[in-house]
């Protein structure tokens, strides 16, 4: 049986978990490695904190084959993870000169090369940069942890230059059936069905739509012909028990409900 690549998401950045800044990334990331093979397990923020940042770092990075983290690489006094991921695998810290290469690419003259921009090129010895297209600036990897911005635009750009050269698997699929029912009035049935379908991921969301509550059911799997099983089941399901099924987003080739 092929092993499911898995990754972790660590989100660093006070602005984060003041509310002053949305987080947008996580849902990015995690989209994006499904498409890949790769199942998004786990997803933390932590504050931009030395001691923090450097235990989660070592718990994740030996959990998951990969782990992803997003901020803290800019140039102002409070972006440390650069020097915190150095002091995790015990290197030095040293101004990378290809890196401060692709700085000068971006900006225009030296003298906008100011001593705070240079800090973005203050990589830790070994670490293999991420180009970014946008602004400029890298990220950088070692081992099984990949160094993001985290401003969106930079990080999904820096993203598209990891993914095609790390080892993923099959796509991991989607199909989401809605329905007028409760989550108390297909629990049961549902929990059976997801007994049987241990390779399928099945979760129930319940949301308001038009005033009135509605459910979606989102089914998950790599396994594209388990995933078309299963899914009909739950539309099987959802007609038996009254309601009135929609496939609002269905990736393999089940049946339309309508």
């Amino acid at each position: 049986m092929t092993k499911t690549l898995t990754a972790s998401l660590l989100v660093i950045g006070n602005e984060i978990l003041s509310g002053r800044t949305q987080d947008t990334n996580t849902s990015w990331i995690a989209s994006k490695l499904a498409e890949r093979g790769i199942k998004m397990v786990e997803g933390r923020i932590v504050a931009d904190v030395e001691e923090d940042i450097i235990f989660a770092v070592n718990e994740l990075k030996s959990r998951t084959d990969y782990l992803f983290t997003t901020g803290g690489i800019g140039p102002t006094h409070d972006d440390i993870t650069s020097a915190t991921l150095a002091k995790v695998f015990g290197l030095e810290l040293e101004t990378n000169q290809t890196a401060v290469d692709m700085l000068r690419a971006y900006y225009e003259t030296d003298e906008q090369l100011t001593p705070a921009r240079l800090k973005m090129a203050q990589i830790p010895v070994g670490a293999k940069l991420i180009p970014n297209p946008v602004s400029g600036a890298p990220g950088f990897k070692i081992e099984n942890v990949y160094v993001l911005a985290g401003i969106p635009r930079i990080m999904q750009a820096m993203l598209d230059m990891v993914l095609p050269d790390i080892d993923g698997g099959p796509p991991i699929l989607s199909n989401t059936v809605t329905c007028d029912l409760l989550e108390s009035e297909v629990a049961e049935e549902l929990g059976k069905i997801q007994d049987n379908y241990q390779d399928v991921s099945i979760g129930s969301y319940p949301h308001f739509r038009s005033g009135h509550i509605a459910l979606s059911l989102v089914l998950r799997s790599s396994k594209t012909e388990n995933l078309h099983v299963a899914t009909n089941e739950v539309i099987d399901m959802v007609r038996r028990l009254g309601g009135e099924p929609r496939a609002v987003s269905i990736k393999t080739a089940a049946q339309n409900p309508a």
